[in-house]
């Protein structure tokens, strides 16, 4: 299935505005005096959420075209913004990942 260059766009254009909307509510916060449940255990935490609800709102897109309600437009826009999503969290993941094990190789 190919997805049409709009929507991708769309779909980049979406995930960048949540993204810069999350960096500017934490920085917010921090203005405001962090606490323990700020910091990056809570932005990836809304990472996760965000996600969650990406996929359910794909999920009850197709469900809707299906129904006859929703365009097919309208349902490849929602997966390709779960799928941007996706590759996002997992290309964290793997920084993350990437970052321990720098760390763990630092000489003591």
């Amino acid at each position: 299935m190919k997805i049409p260059a709009a929507s991708a766009a769309n779909a980049y254009a979406a995930a960048a505005k949540t993204i810069a909307n999350a960096t500017k509510d934490q920085n917010a916060g921090a203005l405001k005096g962090a606490t323990e449940d700020e910091g990056f255990g809570a932005a990836l935490k809304q990472a996760v959420d965000g996600l969650s609800t990406s996929v359910q709102k794909a999920e009850n897109t197709t469900m809707s075209h299906i129904g006859g309600k929703a365009d097919i437009v309208d349902v490849v826009t929602a997966v390709a913004e779960t799928e941007v999503a996706m590759r996002t969290l997992v290309n964290v993941r793997d920084r993350v990942i990437a970052a321990y094990q720098e760390i763990l190789r630092m000489p003591i």
